[in-house]
This record gives C-alpha cells, structure tokens and sequence, in this order.
C-alpha cells in the first residue's frame, strides 16, 4: 500500500524525468562517454542539472578545484532543502543516508509539505524512501535509454544540453506567477545579471551562485529573526 502509494505521487516526476535523463544520456553519448558511465553517473551522483554541468566540465579539461567549486555552487540551493528537512528526517534511521543523498528539487517539493504522509513513524519512513528511491530510478532509467538510444541512431544533439534550462525556466516562470514573494527570485535575476556585467560570460556563473547564495542567506536569517520578534 505504501509503494503503491508512493508510485502514484512520484508519476509527475517519471514524466519529467525520464525525458531529461534521455536527454543527459544522449549527450554523453555525444562526446563520446560509453553508456556505463552515463549509467554509473546517474546511479552514484544524481545531481540532475549538475550532470549536464559535468558533461561540459569533462570535455573541456577544467581543472579539479574549478568543477569542484563550480559543482558547490550549482548544488549550493541543497544546503536550505537540508536545513528545511531536519526535523522530518531525524528518525529515519538506516533510511537517512539514502535519503540526504536523493533529495532532489522534485522529491523535496513531494516531501517537504506533504498532506499526505502516513500518520506511524514506520510507514513515513518507508514512504519517503520510497518517493526518493522512485524518482532516483526514473532518473536511471532515462539514461539508460537516452545513452542506448543515442548509441544506435546518430543524430545532431545540438540543443539537448538546454533541457535543464528549459526546465528551470518554467519552474521560475510557474512560481513567479503563483507567489506573492518574488524576493528571492528578483536577487537571482539580479544577481545573474551584475555578474554578467562585471564578469566574463564564461566565468561569471560562480561569483553570481555566491552572491544568489549570501543574498539569499541573508534573507533567510531576517526572515526567521523577524518571525521570533513578533
């Protein structure tokens, strides 16, 4: 009942999922990474649009402290997910490495609010890691397929690398419009483009993160100190 349960609310995520883990495959395939490693990748780093980061990093040869700042950076937004999930992971038990280690942008918004939860501390458990366990393998799968699909036909891959893009697009867009609080997303925007300014265009990404990252902590700490004065 519980897996059932846990399938039916991870469906949205199959759907995006599977596409975009075909379009990382895909890619790999392009520059000439065997499926394994695609494969290998999704199953140990599963860091959705940091993968395709990655794909860029491995072909242009940066150097280790560079992608390992670069990948700090772009997965920086992880450390609030952390922060808002403590107390729901707290008695997870065997389950809390796994789940730390799958808490992606989508299977946090499953998790974060969820009305749906199972009122005994066991099935919570086993709920979440099922959410977290569904949405990892719809991920794999997609690579599997993108990287198979990619090794039998050949076609021009030109473009697939802005999925991710496309994607966090309509993610900003669907939320600008359906809250009230535009705070955080004005500071990206604006962040994104003083560094755009300052910077060159093909290193302006890690001062913008840091910037979107101090901002944002910033507004984070007012904001909890502001609730406790009132």
């Amino acid at each position: 009942m519980i897996i059932k349960k846990a399938f039916v609310k991870t469906l949205p995520v199959m759907a995006a999922y599977i596409i975009l883990g075909m379009g990382f495959g895909i890619l790999m395939d392009d520059k000439g990474y065997a499926p394994v490693l695609s494969v290998g990748s999704s199953i140990l780093i599963y860091a959705g649009s940091m993968q395709y980061v990655a794909v860029s990093l491995l072909t242009d040869g940066v150097s280790l402290w560079y992608a390992a700042l670069m990948t700090l950076m772009v997965n920086a937004r992880h450390l609030f997910y952390g922060i808002a999930m403590i107390i729901k992971y707290k008695d997870m038990g065997l389950f809390k490495p796994y789940l730390i280690f799958g808490l992606t942008d989508e299977t946090f918004s499953l998790l974060c609010e969820d009305k749906e939860y199972p009122k005994d501390k066991k099935n919570i458990r086993r709920y979440c890691f099922f959410v977290t366990l569904f949405d990892h393998l719809y991920w794999i799968a997609g690579t599997a397929i993108g990287a198979l699909v990619g090794s039998l036909i050949d076609f021009d891959s030109k473009g697939i690398d802005f999925s991710m893009t496309a994607l966090f697009v309509t993610v900003f867009v669907e939320q600008w419009l359906t809250s009230k609080e535009h705070r955080f997303a004005l500071t990206g925007l604006g962040s994104a483009a003083l560094c755009l300014l300052i910077f060159d265009s093909s290193i302006f990404l890690i001062p913008a993160m840091i910037l979107i990252s101090l901002m944002s902590t910033v507004f984070y700490l007012s904001g909890n100190n502001t609730e406790r004065n009132t």
